[in-house]
């Protein structure tokens, strides 16, 4: 067990080697004649020879749930604001991608899926966008990517379903946009507005920043260009579009932009700026930034609810020691959007809940004692003997309020790039069961959609090590309560293939290769495995109250690098770099509220709309919810970096890897 000592340079020099094989096996890809499985042209002829097949719409009720999928549309029905219309989207498992055309419409209160199969359906696509008028939804553009990823075919078709008949119809009509994916589309009025997007041309990616119209009363697109010295939004993909009142904001995005490096020849580029949009004159104008907005990331999810914009996930890259992690968030915000003021969402139980919670804690506690009581009296009557016997202090079970709370902190689930959290379950504490807090794992390339004052988040996909996890569940949230998520579909245990050895004339002799430097670099042999099936057998949530014990290498044994990506990981997923929401070192929850008062205040007034007295103590009981969650977190969090600081010191003249993990690619920012 353990890592062998590293030859100093020897992870640089190994991951050079690869990355210019790498470059040489694409080479070759794309000099080879076509394969089956790259011959897109063929693959979409197959599926339009299927559906020709079809003669008539057939809906299926109680249909089987949708495959796990990232990149595809969610909508609210016009005709019923309590069900979802789903389509398309793709489904990486290791070995291959499978792309989707299936519409499916899932009843939120009867919780039923109906599968709807039409008649001259639009072909399978992901990254395609989809808006709704009357009782019409509209779809444009997107993508169809080969099994093995080595070819994309981007659409420019224009579709129209009509959801009384469930009847699809194309609409072809001159000046419509260039084909592209990882566009965004919005509705206002009768206008249907494209900005943005990408084209993948193997040898390069085109980023965009046109911005195009659809006139829906008279069947018309129309470019909409940049007038001279006017401000215009840069070319991106994967950016936030929406629509308030008379105005079209833009918010972020990723492109590529040429490296100063001569290693690299491009480098991702996260956007952060937003822009309004007068849909008038078509002029553009930057919004500053104000109130507490998000950090920069890519591939979050925003939708908006009267007058307000709300933003999750996303992810977010970083690079320690040469290696680049993912950090997936689960973080949610509000803009806004009459005053463009950003400002954290959190999440509080309401105060029925609460004294609902104290009350069955407090029944439980006396149903427990009295029950223990009972037993002890039993017992004393048999003949036990003095080293058998235990007083009623030893056996009573404490269960107060206070020590439940502290546990129920102690236990709240985060979520980390490692594990997605699951949807909820129930765990002891003293005696009692008590509910985890509810909350989606961190993602990127979900939908989210409000409706009926109820906000949805559905499906994307995270990073777990070398595996990309999709996901199917989905999530609701009150928007006039902001009590807590619920949990309406958990999410279907991941599957995940790996690849075939056989797949690559090269890959035995890579391996080959590789396996000498792992002699010198790597684990031995059944470490990871064995990691990889104790982790799953663990589940797929971590608890707050393990995450320092897997730090401390109570439940494994943590490397010196995996424990430092382990603390970075739990410091992003609790938020510990806001030092509004984040006590400082040896800090008391007084002088933690004194420091941080208007930002809880802030975020409570978002709640409640209280003044005076009750905003101050909703603001105080948001502070101390948050002091006693990170706590006992930030002072184990404390040791381990003293320990890690040790270690690294002790380990210096060993020299250091500059191996560099995978990081999304630029398909997985749209």
């Amino acid at each position: 067990m353990g890592k062998k000592t590293k030859k100093p340079g020897k992870g640089k020099e190994k991951t050079e080697k690869k990355t210019a094989k790498a470059e040489e096996k694409r080479a070759r890809r794309e000099s080879k004649k076509l394969s089956p499985e790259d011959d897109i042209e063929a693959i979409l002829m197959s599926i339009q020879k299927e559906e020709a097949k079809k003669k008539e719409v057939h809906i299926e009720r109680n249909a089987p749930a949708p495959s796990p999928r990232s990149n595809c549309s969610l909508s609210i029905n016009p005709l019923k604001d309590t069900e979802l219309i789903l389509y398309g989207g793709e489904y990486y498992n290791g070995n291959k991608t499978f792309v989707y055309g299936d519409l499916y419409l899932y009843d939120v209160e009867k919780k039923e899926w109906k599968f709807i199969s039409s008649p001259n359906s639009p072909p399978p696509r992901s990254a395609h966008q989809a808006v709704v008028w009357k009782s019409t939804l509209y779809i444009y553009g997107g993508e169809f990517t080969s099994p093995n990823q080595e070819r994309f075919h981007h659409y420019k078709d224009f579709w129209m379903l009509d959801l009384k008949t469930n009847q699809w119809e194309q609409l072809t009509y001159k000046g419509c946009p260039s084909p592209r994916s990882g566009h965004r589309m919005v509705l206002y009025k009768h206008k249907i507005i494209i900005f943005g997007g990408f084209y993948d041309t193997l040898r390069e990616v085109r980023y965009y920043n046109d911005m195009h119209v659809f006139d829906i009363d008279h069947f018309k697109w129309q470019e909409i260009k940049c007038k001279p010295g006017s401000l215009w939004p840069t070319p991106r993909s994967g950016f936030q579009f929406f629509v308030y009142q008379d105005e079209i904001f833009l918010y972020g995005g990723y492109s590529k932009a040429p490296a100063l490096s001569d290693k690299v020849s491009e480098k991702g580029v996260v956007h952060a700026d937003m822009w309004r949009l007068n849909p008038t004159t078509w002029e553009w104008n930057k919004v500053k930034k104000s109130g507490m907005p998000p950090g920069p990331r890519a591939g979050f999810s925003m939708c908006v609810n009267k007058g307000r914009a709300l933003l999750f996930g996303g992810v977010v890259d970083m690079e320690m020691e040469g290696d680049f992690m993912s950090l997936f968030l689960n973080e949610l915000y509000g803009f806004q959007l009459d005053s463009c003021r950003w400002y954290p969402l959190e999440l509080r139980k309401e105060k029925g809940a609460k004294d609902k919670l104290k009350r069955d804690s407090e029944k439980r506690a006396t149903d427990m004692d009295s029950d223990t009581r009972m037993k002890d009296v039993d017992e004393q009557t048999n003949d036990f003997s003095d080293g058998d016997y235990e007083s009623d202090d030893d056996v009573r079970p404490e269960c107060d309020v206070e020590k439940i709370s502290m546990n129920l902190n102690n236990k709240t689930k985060i979520s980390t790039i490692d594990e997605p959290s699951s949807c909820v379950k129930t765990f002891p504490v003293q005696g009692c069961s008590l509910p985890e807090v509810v909350k989606p794992c961190g993602r990127i390339n979900s939908c989210m959609v409000a409706g009926k004052d109820t906000l949805y988040l559905y499906g994307g996909m995270l990073e777990f090590k070398e595996r990309e996890i999709t996901l199917d569940d989905l999530y609701s949230l009150s928007l006039s309560k902001l009590d807590e998520w619920k949990c309406i579909i958990p999410a279907s245990e991941p599957e995940w293939v790996d690849p075939s050895d056989d797949e690559d004339e090269e890959e035995e002799e890579d391996q080959t290769e590789e396996s000498s430097d792992e002699d010198e670099s790597e684990e031995e042999p059944g470490d990871e495995g064995d990691e990889l099936k104790a982790q799953n057998s663990e589940g797929l949530s971590l608890q707050m109250g393990d995450s320092v014990a897997i730090l401390r290498g109570e439940k494994k044994n943590l490397r010196r690098k995996e424990k430092q990506l382990r603390i970075e990981q739990i410091r992003v997923s609790l938020g510990l770099s806001d030092s509004q929401r984040t006590p400082l070192p040896g800090e008391s929850l007084r002088e933690f509220y004194k420091r941080t008062t208007s930002y809880w205040q802030m975020a409570a007034y978002e709640h409640t709309q209280h003044t005076g007295k009750e905003l101050r103590k909703d603001g105080f009981d948001l502070a101390k919810a948050r002091y006693k969650e990170l706590k006992p977190i930030l002072d184990e969090l404390a040791i381990l970096e003293a320990e890690q600081r040790s270690e690294e010191e002790a380990s210096a003249p060993e020299g250091s890897s500059t191996k560099k993990g995978k990081v999304l690619s630029a398909a997985n920012r749209r």
